[in-house]
């Protein structure tokens, strides 16, 4: 009996195994050295942890005993039973290589005919890092240019004193007239308020940094509690592809706006009809920026979205800049306001599938790079149920 028959022809895990046959891969063959060869091909190990992660699996160890006992699993690998560290192994080498099989599903969704940009929502979430928040150090920091101003500061304080002193210290003049004085007697009175409006040296800031994974960063979440994890975001496109992701360390989304637009450009290669954001990406420079390129974005202020979500109305008197002015006369009208609750359908959902029925709430790997391989392994997973289920 086929696999077929115990399955049903329109499984996932066939459809899965037509699409990475369709893949180019020598960017993971390329990888391995004539000399030690490859242990497993890398289709037949794409095709598994892809698969895993369309069904929730992260953990190699799972894996390992799913490929075992699962009939899906055992046809995607062709009867081979690869332990958990070679699954592993694999799954942390190809970064460059998972973000090209990344584009190059999208364009098959092109050629499917199933890929319309439209318009792309921009967001982000918060997700663990495989660390305890209670195993770590502080570390002190200061920013370089703070620190070389500061020292300069010092040192040209110094030099001051000095002169002060030597002016001090130094015969009267009204004792041996004609003499010659090093510093006439105003700057001498002066000279304390001078050295008063010096600023301090700069001050040291005191961070925690986690000890297994000194990666991850402390950022605030929803609620106002604070995760110790990483930044991850996504571009969703109309058909509820993810046409853009990646993974950082920053606490705010105000600096991401522009580069998840080049992400968009670069994997789609076109720009969207229109991108829209949360109050987190917003910033003057962010809405210059995106005039400037031509982009026609819609990301509101936070009062302007209360606005929009609740019906308050935005005190427009405190609005100076010329761009935050046609931003909100921008979100005002039927199609902003229309983009703005379309955002909410297109990109959230898409973090509710991944991090609730996918298992990625938090990440199994350790560092920025490597987190960013298991995103980018959950982002493709989405994608091919996605087209999967638009056929």
């Amino acid at each position: 009996m086929h696999v077929s028959e115990v399955l049903g022809s329109d499984h996932l895990c066939f459809f899965v195994h037509r699409v990475v046959e369709r893949l180019d891969l020598s960017r993971y063959t390329e990888a391995y050295g004539a000399e030690g060869g490859l242990l497993y091909h890398p289709s037949l190990m794409l095709k598994v942890w892809l698969y895993a992660y369309a069904l929730g699996v992260t953990s190699s160890r799972r894996l390992e005993r799913r490929i075992r006992e699962d009939l899906a699993f055992r046809y995607l690998a062709g009867g081979a039973e690869p332990d958990y560290w070679a699954l592993n192994a694999f799954r942390k080498r190809h970064g460059r290589a998972l973000n090209d099989s990344f584009t190059q599903v999208l364009e098959l969704a092109r050629q499917m005919g199933l890929r319309q940009m439209g318009t792309v929502a921009i967001d982000a979430t918060r997700i663990k890092a495989s660390a305890s928040p209670d195993k770590t150090v502080k570390q002190r920091y200061v920013k370089v240019r703070a620190m070389r101003r500061a020292r300069g500061e010092r040192l040209e304080a110094r030099l001051k004193v000095r002169r002060w002193q030597r002016a001090c210290d130094a015969d009267d003049p009204n004792e041996n007239a004609g003499s010659r004085v090093d510093a006439p007697l105003e700057a001498v009175e002066q000279m304390p308020a001078t050295l008063a409006k010096l600023s301090r040296p700069a001050r040291q800031k005191t961070v925690r940094r986690s000890v297994t994974d000194p990666d991850a960063r402390f950022l605030r979440a929803r609620g106002g509690r604070f995760v110790l994890g990483y930044t991850a975001e996504i571009g969703v496109s109309n058909d509820h592809l993810i046409v853009a992701q990646r993974v950082t360390q920053e606490a705010t989304d105000n600096a991401s706006l522009e580069p998840m637009v080049d992400l968009i450009e670069a994997t789609c290669n076109q720009s969207p009809d229109a991108v829209v954001a949360d109050i987190g990406y917003y910033s003057n420079w962010n809405v210059e920026r995106m005039q400037q390129r031509g982009i026609d974005a819609y990301v509101p202020d936070s009062n302007l979205a209360r606005e929009l979500n609740l019906g308050q109305k935005a005190n427009d008197l405190r609005s100076t800049d010329p761009h935050h002015i046609r931003m909100r006369a921008k979100m005002r009208t039927e199609r902003g306001s229309n983009l703005y609750r379309r955002r909410k359908a297109l990109v959230e959902p898409v973090f509710g599938v991944l991090k609730e029925q996918r298992q990625l709430n938090h990440f199994r790997m350790r560092s920025l790079d490597k987190v960013a391989i298991e995103f980018t392994l959950a982002t493709i997973a989405y994608n091919l149920t996605r087209l999967h289920n638009m056929r």
